[in-house]
């Protein structure tokens, strides 16, 4: 692969995964520069390419591949057009890229990828992950991902993401080496925090209750796009019927034939020119699934705010518990039932110097605790700030798209509508005509 200009792309972040320190360092640098990736950087997936290769278990598989080409922006406002850096990815290595992402900024709504298979289509569209109409669909999906990544004011300056952008091998093992999987919270630890959270914070709560709701009425518009299609489609063919209907007609008519003949040929244009509007809907609806799938992505950053702040409960609660254990031993009273406690009753108190012993240990848990309660505060009351900061930025880009996605859609049914009088117009203007 071509280096040219990649010099010129200054790349910071931090990829030692430690939220506070990669937070930091990532801001205190965003504050320097001011900008992000895509500012100093043009990002595209300029083609889709079948091939067919053997997988991990060496049985052959066909697969798609996605062009990903880079060029520095400093080039285009220079006047010159140098040739762009390329390289090949699969959408596995994007999915790979996003749940990297996911480990290493808990604290971002981080964008999400294009369905992987077809879901929500009208009946007569193909759901085959292979299609070229849907590969098409997909390839634009990945650019807009790779653009929502480059645009973000904290992913696009992460090194990993840089590099996938711009070196083709060797990608996958500096992302492994990061060892982000085994740094990844387990659903299960994630649903445990979920239930045991005794004081939540409200506005998450409540942002993860409308990331709940956001998904359910997206899915159901969807549901109701994709039956409003199989009707669209269904009209549109039946004006097929028309335009043979009149054919026909016309073969037995001598003074009205060569009407009837134009008015079917306007039924079947008509008619003809259905897939190409319902596949170009589909681009609307993917739009709608960006933020169908978006939604679990707002949902993920709340479910880590509930287990950071379950594991502050827990670093309290067992602070809480060792000064209770310190305060018996040095009274010799035991104000809650415990084993211990009917141990020493069955087999003697403990000697001065035994006690001593576990005060002594009890005292150094006693500081470590209160240094880990400190810790824990300090990481939630750092990760409620940077997630709040990009719920917000999500919030506003949210507005901003779905406003654009839906009066475009409404833009597009009116110009459907209006196509559809035009052709009862002209097809009126025949029957004049005989």
């Amino acid at each position: 692969m071509a280096d040219s200009g990649s010099e010129d792309i200054a790349v910071i972040g931090n990829t030692d995964l430690t939220p506070s320190e990669s937070e930091n360092n990532l801001k205190n640098t965003m504050v320097e520069k001011g900008t992000s990736l895509l500012k100093r950087m043009e990002i595209s997936v300029a083609e889709a390419e079948k091939r067919t290769g053997k997988n991990a278990v060496n049985m052959q598989e066909t697969y798609t591949v996605y062009l990903i080409e880079t060029r520095p922006v400093d080039a285009a406002s220079e006047g010159t057009n140098p040739v762009p850096d390329s390289l090949w990815r699969r959408y596995s290595e994007f999915e790979l890229l996003r749940n990297y992402l996911l480990v290493a900024y808990p604290f971002v709504v981080v964008p999400p990828l294009p369905e992987k298979r077809a879901e929500f289509v009208w009946h007569k569209l193909t759901a085959d992950n292979m299609d070229p109409d849907f590969v098409e669909r997909r390839r634009v999906g990945l650019e807009n991902f790779l653009l929502r990544v480059a645009s973000h004011p904290v992913l696009s300056n992460d090194k990993i993401f840089y590099s996938f952008l711009t070196e083709e091998n060797g990608w996958k093992e500096t992302v492994f080496e990061t060892g982000f999987q085994a740094k990844a919270d387990s659903r299960l630890k994630a649903l445990n925090a979920t239930f045991r959270v005794k004081n939540p914070d409200k506005r998450f709560a409540e942002m993860k209750h409308y990331g709940d709701e956001l998904q359910a009425v997206i899915s159901q518009l969807l549901r109701v796009r994709a039956r409003a299609a199989d009707r669209l489609y269904g009209v549109y063919k039946v004006h097929g019927n028309y335009g043979r209907v009149f054919s026909e007609w016309s073969a037995i008519e001598k003074e009205m034939g060569d009407g009837l003949q134009s008015a079917g040929h306007h039924m079947d244009a008509y008619a003809a020119s259905v897939d190409d509007i319902l596949e170009e809907e589909e681009h609307y609806a993917d739009q709608l699934k960006e933020y169908l799938f978006y939604a679990d992505a707002v949902r993920a950053v709340c479910r880590k705010h509930e287990l950071t702040q379950f594991e502050l409960e827990m670093a309290a609660q067992d602070l809480t518990s060792k000064k209770q254990q310190r305060e018996e031993l040095a009274t010799g009273t035991v104000r809650t039932f415990s084993l211990k406690g009917m141990t020493s009753k069955l087999f003697g108190q403990e000697t001065p110097e035994q006690r001593e012993a576990k005060l002594k240990m009890l005292e150094t848990q006693i500081e470590e605790g209160e240094e880990l309660v400190k810790e824990r505060n300090a990481e939630c009351d750092e990760y409620v700030k940077s997630a709040w900061v990009d719920i917000e930025r999500f919030k506003e880009q949210k507005d901003h798209d779905l406003k654009e996605a839906l009066i475009s859609y409404a833009i597009m049914q009116i110009s459907m509508c209006k196509k559809g009088i035009q052709v009862w117009n002209n097809a009126k203007e025949c029957f004049s005509k005989m």
